[in-house]
């Protein structure tokens, strides 16, 4: 038995060949002049005990007679037993001339390959999409009477079932398969597609909500799943079986599920909540079209919806399958497989290994670059505050990812000690003196920046000024007010107003605001620093909202309670729980890395929280620890500085629970 297979290194056609290596004969298989080396690979890794059968013929899709040479025509014709044509683009996102190029054209010219090598049977690999959205039942001997065929993808797949039809000179028999996903023992596929989709919706879910917690989603038509073993194998017996010529096979689920039962069937795989509540998508369809389109017009709602569905990878086409109509017929498969033992199993019975294996080797997320040296080697980062503290962990952090990291400070000795680390480390560093509470000298940095070096990728405010004092303390000391917003948001705003037109030009860019817990939970005795703070997260969500579309982001960082100079006055901050300057950084990398409009703890956001809904709580508790924690002995104008070095019992246990807020 010979065999003649386009497509054969595709997802089908793999497991196709499987099937056809456990009969005698050879297998030739179409392969492109580039791919030698590729199908070499493949033979070694799948098929290495049955490489004398299994043989590459050089051609090309697009070309007529499948671009044969002369030689291997003639060798080979009369010898064909069985031609499958699996060749095709199975993509809903695919353009249509991508299409038309490749279902189409590519058909006729394995047609034509077909009969000059005088091929005994031509099997052609179609798909249910040649339906297009009939409305009810589609028997396996109906074709004609296909509707909504506008889709490029439907179109074409019609439109090469066709030439299939009319041909006079071949036998052919013609396989309708469904939705074919990943082989029900071990979950393998190639590309995401389908239900896959919606995989990375599930995961987020996961990762928002406990399994337990019911949610709510979308009902809407049946979706017809198949595993590729069962296309493979039903393919391969209908292939072997006398007297079926002339007809189609639909290779679907006889029972398919609502879209809704099938996500559910991938949640309850992956752990994630269920949807127990689905509103049916044909609700959507009272809406009167012109509201709905008006609605689609609006260009935020436009954006938003991309927005969503890149972020979750599902391209818009996917979106008018919600209400699919058609359900699909098998009796002719049903009764050619019978017998055989081969069938469609219950989605139930692989769901789990179609999960494992996307999560192992298919999410996106494995394939973008999370180190914080794919986002900024041989990019300028500007760190302020880069002498000591959060700055220096920073810019020594950023220095070893490869970033020419830019340090700012007010102490020369200490700057030149950084940079002498970094480039002792293999980076590369420049250094400015400044005292960003001068805004002349604040100006002067950034022409400064912007001559030598052109531009900042990432800008990190991290200089600041924190005074830790009771507003009945500074009654007096107005100064307080306005040495903290000098230096917190008017210097760091001199910075990214100064950097911000050129990151505009060049259509990207990111400012990254080191900013405080306070901020959130409203923390006594610092209202000078958490005002300060407040106005920069303020400005930052205001600026992320205009810049949003030019490629630039804002990201604040609401850090906790850190061990630094800044906190050394502060003799009781010697026995509290803090995290290190190192760990500060960590955050600064995660801003960098996905670059979110805000970072902060739990607790931070748990406090946020509390004021929002609970405000008189949340003012009892911030009471109850300023009452609990004095001032300094510095706060109170105490030359003589004396203080307890160490927190009560009482102390030690609010601190504590209240891990990394400042009091």
């Amino acid at each position: 038995m010979t065999y003649f297979v386009t497509g054969g290194t595709g997802f089908i056609g793999r497991h196709l060949i499987d099937e056809l290596l456990k009969r005698k004969g050879h297998i030739y298989i179409l392969v492109r002049r580039g791919s030698k080396a590729k199908f070499n690979e493949l033979v070694a890794e799948r098929w290495g005990e049955h490489k004398t059968r299994i043989e590459a013929v050089s051609g090309d899709l697009s070309r007529k007679n499948l671009g044969l040479s002369a030689r291997d025509q003639k060798r080979l014709t009369g010898h064909v037993r069985h031609f499958f044509h699996l060749a095709a683009i199975y993509d809903l996102s695919a353009p249509a001339q991508a299409n038309e190029l490749a279902n189409v054209s590519g058909t006729a010219h394995a047609l034509q390959c077909a009969e000059t090598l005088a091929a005994k049977c031509f099997h052609h690999i179609s798909s249910i999409a040649v339906a297009g959205l009939y409305q009810g039942t589609f028997r396996e001997d109906m074709f004609e009477e296909a509707t909504g065929l506008h889709h490029a993808y439907f179109r074409t797949k019609h439109e090469s079932e066709a030439l299939v039809r009319q041909q006079k000179k071949l036998a052919w028999r013609i396989y309708r398969p469904g939705i074919v996903v990943g082989h029900s023992q071990t979950g393998e596929i190639d590309k995401i597609d389908g239900p896959y989709y919606f995989f990375k919706l599930i995961q987020k879910m996961r990762r928002m909500l406990p399994a337990w917690v019911p949610t709510l989603g979308i009902e809407g038509g049946r979706i017809n799943l198949v595993p590729v073993d069962f296309v493979a194998q039903a393919v391969d017996h209908i292939a072997h079986k006398p007297k079926l010529n002339g007809r189609c096979f639909h290779l679907t689920d006889p029972h398919p599920k609502r879209i809704g039962e099938v996500m559910n069937i991938f949640a309850e795989a992956a752990h994630a909540p269920l949807m127990s509540m689905r509103i049916d998508a044909r609700l959507f369809s009272l809406i009167p079209s012109p509201v709905k389109q008006g609605m689609g017009m609006l260009p935020p709602v436009r954006r938003i919806i991309k927005q969503v569905l890149d972020d979750l990878g599902i391209p818009k086409e996917m979106m008018s399958f919600f209400n699919y109509p058609t359900h699909f017929d098998t009796r002719e498969a049903e009764a050619a497989l019978r017998g055989s033992g081969i069938e469609v199993p219950p989605l139930e019975t692989y769901a789990w290994a179609l999960w494992d294996y996307w999560e192992r080797h298919l999410d996106p997320e494995l394939f973008i670059d999370r180190s914080l040296s794919g986002q900024v080697k041989d990019k300028t980062v500007l760190v302020t505050g880069a002498s000591s503290g959060i700055g220096r962990a920073t810019a020594l952090m950023m220095g070893q990812a490869g970033a020419h990291v830019v340090l700012v400070a007010r102490g020369k000795e200490a700057l030149l000690e950084v940079k002498q680390e970094i480039e002792d480390a293999g980076g590369h560093a420049s250094h400015y003196v400044c005292d960003l509470a001068e805004l002349e000298q604040a100006d002067q940095l950034v022409g400064k920046v912007l001559k030598q070096h052109g531009h900042i990728d990432i800008l990190v405010n991290n200089a600041g000024r924190s005074i830790r004092r009771s507003i009945a303390l500074s009654y007096d000391r107005f100064h307080d007010y306005t040495r903290c917003m000098q230096l917190n948001y008017f210097g760091s705003l001199k910075l990214i107003m100064g950097f911000l037109p050129v990151m505009e030009k060049r259509g990207g860019g990111q400012v990254i605001n080191i900013s405080s817990i306070g901020v959130l939970s409203n923390a006594p005795r610092f209202s000078a620093y958490v005002a300060s703070k407040a106005a920069l997260d303020a400005f930052s969500r205001c600026a992320a909202a205009e810049f949003n579309d030019t490629g630039i982001s804002f990201t604040t960082i609401n850090m906790p309670l850190v061990r630094t100079p800044m906190i050394a006055p502060t003799k009781l901050y010697q026995s509290a729980p803090t995290i290190t300057p190192e760990d500060a950084a960590d955050m600064v990398k995660q801003a960098v890395i996905f670059k979110p409009q805000r970072i902060a703890t739990r607790l931070g956001i748990f406090a946020q929280v509390l004021h929002a809904v609970a405000p008189k709580i949340s003012e009892i508790v911030m009471n109850s620890a300023f009452r609990m924690f004095p001032d300094s002995a510095a706060a109170k104008g105490d030359a003589t500085g004396r203080e307890p070095t160490e927190m009560t019992q009482e102390q030690m246990a609010l601190a504590s629970l209240m891990r990394g807020i400042h009091w």
